[in-house]
């Protein structure tokens, strides 16, 4: 089954305070050997996002900042669950902490 990722790359006015990290779920279009396009209720959430914005990071036990390790423009994969939807402007977005987030997809 091909499957084919796309993602609009609007990036809302919004900073993530700390550690927590803006991002947009790939929506991943999967279609059947005949054509048939499954639709949203029919596919499972991805893990996959791509990085909009990050926050500064967080402070470690000596009050050095620790930066996140992801940068605007990253495609990563995070916890299935993790992170608070926000909808701004009809997107839908995701903050998550930098502590959710598995990997970096190269």
């Amino acid at each position: 089954m091909p499957t084919e990722e796309k993602t609009k790359t609007k990036t809302p006015n919004l900073k993530p305070l700390g550690n927590r990290v803006l991002v947009k779920r790939l929506e991943a279009e999967e279609a059947l050997k005949g054509g048939i396009i499954l639709p949203d209720s029919a596919k499972k959430k991805q893990e996959k996002a791509k990085v909009l914005a990050i926050g500064d990071g967080k402070k470690d036990k000596d009050g050095n900042l620790e930066p996140v390790p992801v940068k605007a423009g990253d495609i990563i994969l995070m916890d299935k669950y993790s992170g608070t939807e926000v909808t701004i402007e009809d997107e839908e977005y995701i903050i998550v902490r930098s502590d959710d987030i598995i990997a970096i997809v190269e």
